[in-house]
């Protein structure tokens, strides 16, 4: 990676242990509140009367992808700098706080609150590079701050307008969205002004793998939150019972798949690795898809809580299949990224999960629970034996 000039005052120490500090841990509360009321609106989504359910998906999953991005690049922020600066902890504070209003307004978000949903979006991913890029005037780090803001600017008119329009509006937001990933993937490209990837940055690598690790506990703690808040507002009855107990067993299998002792070896490997930039950029597409697979699964269970026997709707077994297939898919893509081999066992998980829904479809929600939580049950064992039999894996050659 590169080792940028002009911001040494600002940036993170490079010497003694990489944690994070409490200001990024109190950034990460406001994500479970936006968590929580994602897993909400999805919910509702899937029992609200309709004719046509992906339209309504589709919009909890434009609102995903908007917060995620907000809170990796935050992330990247204090990766980079140091946030024990004053000037750096007030900009994560007001991220903080543009993600609550965010958060407050998910429900309505393409109705009669999208102006507060995309006023605080834009506030965010605009405030955020230009106050570092006044933070940095009179170096030639402030570049990177300007490409970010006139690429967020470009965005912010596509926000503004879907706001004020609200038949386009999920047309153009979706737009917006794609034009700022593609920014983030492009490293910004401006004229005059060049480009710079983000795995260029100099940053805390092992800072950074830690942040992923965290909000994907986060998620783990929404799911808990959300199990137990949908079985203590109902009846003890024996079907519910039994579902919160898979429920629980699921969040804990999934919380095994991802911190267990294979994926604890993940992170010396990352930090050790000669191309641990582009890893830990790659890490943002793969966190993506662990974390929306981790809210898929507690929203499922939500479902199989209330609803333990009778009809299974269909899209409520896309969403008890998908959200465990979304979270194994994304943990590969990041194990391929690090030793450049994805374990079998994800691999046959995810053609047992695919194989068992034709059959589960005439069952009940909870039968479709249990063999979702059977499949990954499954995998934990092959990861024991396989670290067992193989301890020691070899990262990924340059």
């Amino acid at each position: 990676m590169t080792t940028a000039k002009g911001d040494e005052g600002l940036r993170r120490p490079g010497h003694g242990p990489q944690r994070a500090t409490f200001l990024e841990l109190f950034l990460d509360l406001a994500f479970v509140f936006a968590l929580g009321r994602v897993s909400q609106r999805l919910v509702e989504d899937l029992t609200k009367e309709r004719r046509i359910l992906l339209p309504e998906v589709g919009q909890t999953a434009l609102l995903v992808l908007a917060l995620w991005l907000v809170w990796s690049l935050a992330a990247w922020v204090t990766s980079r700098y140091d946030p024990q600066r004053t000037a750096i902890q007030l900009i994560i504070v007001g991220v903080m706080f543009g993600c609550m209003l965010m958060a407050v307004a998910v429900d309505n978000a393409f109705s009669g609150r999208a102006p507060l949903f995309a006023g605080a979006y834009v506030a965010v991913q605009v405030g955020r590079p230009l106050a570092l890029m006044l933070l940095l005037r009179g170096h030639e780090q402030w570049r990177i701050g300007l490409r970010i803001v006139c690429w967020h600017a470009v965005s912010a008119v596509l926000w503004i307008v879907g706001a004020i329009l609200p038949m386009a509006r999920v047309a153009v937001w979706t737009l917006a969205l794609a034009f700022e990933y593609a920014g983030l993937a492009l490293g910004w490209p401006t004229p005059g002004l060049g480009r710079s990837r983000i795995w260029q940055w100099a940053i805390a690598v092992e800072h950074l793998a830690e942040r992923y690790r965290q909000f994907v506990l986060i998620a783990f703690g929404e799911s808990i939150l959300l199990t137990g808040v949908t079985f203590s507002g109902g009846a003890l009855e024996a079907g519910r019972t039994v579902a919160f107990v898979v429920a629980f067993a699921t969040t804990v299998l999934l919380w095994r798949i991802y911190f267990g002792r294979s994926g604890e070896a993940l992170v010396p490997r990352i930090v050790g690795h000669p191309r641990r930039g582009r890893i830990v950029e790659f890490g943002i597409y793969t966190h993506l898809v662990v974390v929306a697979g981790i809210v898929t699964t507690a929203v499922g269970y939500e479902l199989v809580i209330d609803h333990p026997s009778g009809h299974l709707d269909p899209a409520w077994l896309a969403v008890i299949l998908g959200g465990p297939a979304l979270f194994l898919a994304g943990r590969a893509a990041g194990e391929y990224a690090v030793v450049r081999r994805v374990p079998p066992s994800r691999l046959v998980g995810l053609l047992a999960l695919a194989a068992l829904a034709p059959a589960l479809v005439r069952l009940s929600p909870l039968a479709s629970g249990i063999a979702a939580a059977g499949v990954l049950a499954g995998i934990v064992v092959a990861d024991m034996v396989r670290v067992w039999r193989r301890p020691g894996e070899r990262p990924s050659p340059a």
